[in-house]
């Protein structure tokens, strides 16, 4: 299942809009729309509402508060009718995070993921800009940083630790 690119009704687009706003419970400066959790959002023509949602890994402890979260969104937007689906196929991955998604990430202090995933992320990523200075003279200290989708990097230029959201 694709992301569809544009509701195809206003009140898709509501629907979508409502459960858009829900935070990831791990780095809440970004939304489930920013990750691409998100995969899509329907309302029927009896007006039940559709969301599906992928996981960013398979065991992801948060999904049950996420699909709370999101059937709690629509019901305060007016859809009395909800359903909140968790599609485990195709794997979540990075590449579905959105630019708004990766700019939100290097503001809060997380270096976004570098490039796209693919069989090459097996082998490190060398080049990982800081995301508080921007210089790309950084170092890897850890392939695992504060949970294990992340690793630990420190900046040569300004000293700064920070994690980096590991292309997956």
């Amino acid at each position: 299942m694709h992301q569809r690119a544009f509701p195809d009704t206003d009140c898709d687009r509501r629907a979508y809009e409502a459960a858009a706003t829900v935070c990831d419970p791990e780095i809440p400066v970004l939304t489930i729309a920013d990750l691409g959790v998100l995969r899509d959002v329907s309302v029927d023509e009896d007006g039940k509402v559709l969301a599906v949602i992928t996981p960013t890994y398979s065991g992801c402890p948060a999904m049950s508060m996420i699909a709370v979260e999101v059937e709690a969104a629509l019901l305060k937007a007016g859809f009395p009718d909800v359903c909140v689906k968790t599609v485990l196929s195709p794997a979540w991955t990075t590449d579905w995070m959105t630019e708004t998604g990766k700019r939100k990430l290097r503001d809060y202090g997380i270096a976004p993921p570098v490039g796209k995933a693919g069989r090459g992320v097996l082998f490190g990523i060398d080049d990982v800009p800081c995301p508080r200075c921007g210089s790309s003279d950084t170092e890897r200290v850890s392939e695992f940083g504060s949970t294990a989708c992340k690793a630990f990097y420190r900046c040569q230029s300004c000293a700064e630790p920070f994690d980096y959201f590991k292309c997956i």
